[in-house]
């Protein structure tokens, strides 16, 4: 019995303080060029998996009309392409320097077999440790689902979006 719980004593004790020392000492990786923590991304992917199925609005207040589209293009353009790219540039300067690399969304599948409350969640809210900013306090609520449109049809926009975004 005095094993065990010695054996709980250091666990509780070695375990915490051993992290301690990795971060403090400045073994963390923390740069973006570094490889990640083990589990790093599962764990990270796990929390914004559950917090997004918990909060994210399931049904879009918007339609994806064409006027709809056009301005959440216009918005994209604005405010994610910076990071995202377009459809004629997939990785900008910027995305090349983060960690994680911001995904491609107008190329591949991007996010358009994500719903749009999804899209709008990450929009508004942003995702810690990404890069990827909360917009809330900048883009109307109109603006954000808009641009949440864009992208959960990404594969199917009128022609006249694509022009947009191509831009």
């Amino acid at each position: 019995m005095r094993a065990f719980l010695a054996g709980v004593v250091i666990g509780i004790v070695m375990v915490p303080a051993t992290l301690f020392l990795f971060i403090w000492l400045g073994y963390a990786p923390v740069s973006t060029k570094s490889s990640p923590l083990p589990f790093e991304r599962k764990l990270a992917g796990m929390a914004l998996d559950k917090r997004i199925d918990k909060e994210a609005p399931k049904d879009s207040p918007m339609q994806p009309t064409e006027e709809n589209l056009l301005a959440g293009a216009k918005i994209y353009i604005e405010n994610c392409s910076v990071c995202h790219g377009t459809t004629t540039e997939s990785e900008t300067t910027i995305a090349k320097g983060m960690y994680p690399n911001p995904p491609p969304l107008l190329h591949g599948k991007g996010v358009t077999d994500d719903p749009a409350g999804e899209t709008y969640w990450k929009v508004a809210n942003g995702i810690r440790m990404t890069g990827m900013p909360g917009f809330s306090g900048s883009l109307t609520e109109e603006q954000m689902w808009q641009a949440s449109e864009v992208l959960a049809t990404a594969d199917k926009l009128p022609q006249s979006v694509k022009d947009a975004l191509a831009k």
